[in-house]
């Protein structure tokens, strides 16, 4: 039987895990709200399984959108360069390459995957035809979240890139 200070320990260390895990995605979401008062955006969010409901398919989305940044920070500390004094450059190339490549991928990701393959699987969701404005306002969602991840990811990258 484990003892019981042993199991609050365990379960202790896994919520702060879950919200380590999940913080990041929170904030995002939150700073992404402005978005919500676009038309086309509130469609989208609410044509969006499982839910097909605005608040919840929006909150998932954005926790969810928050795992390849949070995966690729934890893939950089995690191949042990941190812990060699001598390659602070390496780590701070390894973070900005994570800001750089994100940005991008949410940059061109977003409006690809919204605007081509959601009603290529039959998620109709924007009532203005996926024109250009609607191409622009994603490529803009993509980056606005994109760069919540990004700018701490390069600001950590120069600091582990100064000398000693």
């Amino acid at each position: 039987m484990v003892p019981l200070q042993s199991l609050s320990t365990q379960i202790a260390d896994w919520l702060g895990l879950v919200a380590t895990l999940l913080a990041p995605g929170v904030v995002a979401t939150v700073l992404w709200t402005p978005f919500l008062v676009a038309k086309r955006v509130r469609s989208l969010f609410r044509t969006l399984p499982p839910t097909e409901s605005l608040l919840p398919s929006y909150v998932l989305a954005g926790l969810c959108g928050s795992i390849p940044f949070v995966g690729g920070l934890l893939a950089v500390f995690a191949s042990g360069a941190s812990n060699d004094p001598q390659t602070g450059a390496q780590l701070s190339n390894s973070l900005i390459d994570v800001a750089v490549v994100g940005t991008i991928g949410y940059a061109v990701g977003l409006p690809a995957v919204a605007a081509l393959g959601l009603p290529r699987a039959g998620l109709d969701w924007d009532p203005t035809g996926y024109g250009a404005s609607t191409w622009l306002l994603l490529a803009v969602g993509g980056v606005w979240y994109a760069l919540v991840f990004a700018v701490p990811l390069v600001l950590l990258g120069v600091v582990f890139a100064l000398p000693t």
